[in-house]
Formats: structure tokens, sequence, C-alpha cells
């Protein structure tokens, strides 16, 4: 069985046990959390379709670890005006695990 979840702007195909990283969730680690947007369910039969979610649908995860992503550099620059401007970004992100998807 899998679904496709929308957290943090993006979708995900997800199926039991996957692990994945998604924009930073509130939560501990070892923390339990049900994510309730869900846009798509299959598997076994015919595939339900959310318009857009599906009501009563929960993809149940467990929350393994809180993180930083790697740095993305900015970079702004004008020709021939002597402008250049340089920044960095770390996006916070959440490791979750996959327990449990309720159609």
């Amino acid at each position: 069985m899998f679904a496709v979840i929308r957290t943090g702007g993006k979708q995900y195909k997800v199926a039991q046990d996957d692990v994945l990283s998604v924009e930073k969730l509130l939560g501990e680690p070892g923390d339990k959390i049900e994510i309730s947007e869900v846009l798509m369910v299959g598997g076994e039969g015919a595939p339900k379709v959310g318009a857009p979610l599906l009501e009563g649908a929960k993809v149940s995860a467990e929350v393994l670890g809180q993180s930083r992503d790697r740095k993305v550099r900015i970079f702004k620059k004008v020709r021939r005006h002597t402008y250049r401007r340089t920044k960095g970004h770390r996006q916070h992100k959440t490791q979750i695990k996959i327990t449990g998807i309720s159609a």
C-alpha cells in the first residue's frame, strides 16, 4: 500500500517503513505524528484519489531527528557597477519514518 502526502509545500509518495527528509515539522526524536493531508491512497484494488484531499485518510509517522540541509549560496551581481552580494541559507529538515497508512 502507498500514499501520496503533502507536507511543506511538496508532495511525497510514501509506503510503510519509508524514511524521508521533509521540511521542518514540530516534534522531538521519538515522537509520533499524523499527517492528514493525504492526496491519494493506492495498493490493492483501485486507487482512491481525493479532490484535493481524501476525507478520513491519515499517514502516521515517527520523528527520527531534526537537522539542517546543506548550505545554498545566493550570489547577486550587477555588471559594471561593482555590485556583489553573497548570502547563504540552510533549510531546517525533519527525518521521519512512515509507520502506517490508513484510508
